[in-house]
């Protein structure tokens, strides 16, 4: 067997089932090495959504994941979405032919570009050591959750491998406890406290670490709240505050800076979750638990760190607390039931004939869409209307790529969302920007078959930066457009779609949902435009 093809078979033998990729001459026979080993291949328009698909998937799966590009131009092309799952620490291997002469029209420094956006390398030198290579690679993104690209030479394609039958399936990582000192100094912490919250992030969506986490608020009496990305994941307690940071309700804003102590479980505690420090009381103490020690206080200063897995560290943790009432109390649990979400403030409904305020729109959504949903959304001034006003079932009902600020990666996010969570109807929520920006990947949609809704929040214009600098009397003209029809655009790739300027017009949503669903679903909503409240609260830093 030929490198190519041995390179592809060990990948699926590692446990891939999903690859995403557009396929070049170089990684032509690997990519279909994967597919005859019995993994899903889903070809893209583009390797930028390639890659944010198979990052989302590899998210909303909790599976290894493979992207397979082409040398050169096709890494390239790619380097947004990878460089978005490399600050997610995303376990994901970046399947990349490898030009190797400098010469050559397809040459780029492939390791220098990966190592530049944060992402791990392994770049397979001969035919002999091709598997080794495949299974370093594998164990670096499974072991320590990198994204690793796997850079495989043009020149060794057809060379004949060595080593076949190896197994480059990694084992299982064994979940880090903490330090008996870090879990006193934690657990006497918590014992202290009488206004305890939690918020949870990333590292708290692993397996059963967010019942882990639940139970011990339960017995120290604390309010649990989440970064972003962990979104759903305390739905099912009384005492979730949801999003930490600038998706807080006002609510679970004034509750949050109350609070005495502040338990960062996975969670990095950064400017947006802590919204630059200001949800943190002047007397909070900060405690971060973290199984990555180079994570603890890499973004805030904070009173101790503790080393380890989150759901082994509440576990223990749960054994050495003894019950305690801490923030929790009748008459909070009535606040919490009258005004924690976003959709019970009052607003002012800034719609008018022609345009629909995107809280009334988000609202009619949330009612309307079945609960058995995920919700992918895009980068841009309307991100914080779908984010708070569209509920989730659970942490595997929302898709939040935003580690890296970028738009246009919400339609191929919610592409790959969709296919690892098929029993659940996908939403992407998109901005006219990065709708359009993304626009070729609405026919994969269409090809493979996958039932969504996609919902943009149509100003006519980078939002963000009108709300940004137009207050100020800046000149706008390169941020503002004409209007634009994406309603008929989403109809010439195949979708059914609907343009909606009123609550009315959500009955072309209605009736989509009654029906057979063969098409998916566009509504290009004209919201009326006007800054986010979270992009206020940013901007004015």
């Amino acid at each position: 067997m030929d490198v190519a093809s041995a390179v592809g078979r060990a990948l699926v033998d590692a446990g891939v089932r999903q690859a995403f990729g557009v396929v070049g001459s170089g990684n032509f026979h690997p990519t279909n090495a994967m597919i005859e080993s019995g993994a899903n291949f889903v070809a893209t328009r583009h390797e930028g959504g390639a890659a944010t698909m198979a990052d989302a998937y590899a998210r909303m799966s909790g599976e290894l994941t493979v992207l397979s590009v082409h040398q050169g131009c096709g890494l390239t092309n790619a380097m947004t979405g990878v460089a978005e799952a490399a600050k997610s620490r995303t376990p994901m291997v970046v399947l990349a032919a490898q030009a190797t002469n400098p010469r050559s029209n397809f040459y780029v420094d492939q390791e220098a570009l990966a190592v530049s956006v944060g992402a791990s390398v392994v770049t397979i030198k001969d035919a002999g050591s091709a598997l080794t290579s495949v299974q370093e690679a594998v164990s670096v993104a499974v072991d320590e959750r990198r994204t690793v690209v796997l850079n495989l030479p043009i020149d060794l394609l057809h060379e004949e491998a060595d080593g076949l039958g190896n197994n480059v399936a990694p084992e299982e990582p064994n979940p880090r406890p903490p330090s008996p000192s870090d879990l006193a100094r934690l657990t006497e912490a918590l014992t202290e406290a009488s206004r305890p919250v939690f918020v949870a992030g990333r590292g708290a969506r692993g397996p059963g670490a967010g019942h882990a986490i639940s139970s011990l608020a339960d017995r120290a009496g604390a309010l649990l709240a989440t970064s972003a990305v962990a979104n759903g994941l305390f739905n099912e307690s009384e005492w979730s505050l949801g999003i930490s940071g600038g998706f807080s309700s006002p609510l679970a804003v004034e509750l949050i800076q109350q609070a005495d102590l502040i338990v960062g479980w996975g969670c990095a505690l950064n400017m947006w979750t802590m919204r630059h420090g200001r949800l943190i009381g002047e007397r909070a103490r900060v405690i971060q638990v973290d199984n990555d020690p180079a994570a603890i206080g890499s973004q805030r200063p904070v009173a101790e760190g503790v080393v380890g897995d989150a759901r082994v560290t509440a576990t223990l943790a749960l054994e050495e607390l003894k019950p305690a009432q801490g923030y929790r109390s009748d008459d909070l649990r009535a606040r919490l039931e009258a005004s924690i979400h976003w959709r019970d403030v009052p607003f002012e409904d800034l719609s008018t004939d022609t345009e629909i305020d995107p809280r009334a729109l988000s609202i009619a959504l949330d009612d309307i869409l079945p609960a058995e949903r995920i919700v992918s959304v895009d980068s841009g001034n309307f991100m914080g209307w779908p984010s708070a006003y569209l509920s989730v079932p659970d942490e595997w009902g929302f898709c939040f790529t935003q580690a890296f600020q970028s738009i246009g990666l919400g339609l191929a996010s919610a592409i790959g969302a969709g296919l690892a969570q098929p029993n659940r109807l996908t939403v992407a929520a998109l901005g006219d920007g990065g709708g359009l920006m993304s626009i070729a990947e609405l026919e994969t949609v269409v090809r493979i078959g996958l039932p969504m809704v996609v919902v943009v929040y149509n100003d006519d214009a980078y939002g963000a930066e009108v709300h940004h600098f137009g207050p100020d009397g800046h000149d706008l003209r390169t941020v503002e457009f004409p209007p634009t029809d994406i309603a008929s655009i989403a109809r010439g790739f195949g979708f059914e779609a609907a343009t909606v300027r009123n609550l009315d017009d959500l009955d072309h949503l209605r009736a989509w949902l009654a029906g057979d669903r063969k098409k998916p679903m566009l509504i290009d909503a004209k919201i009326a435009g006007h800054a986010s409240w979270w992009l206020e609260e940013a901007f004015g830093h």
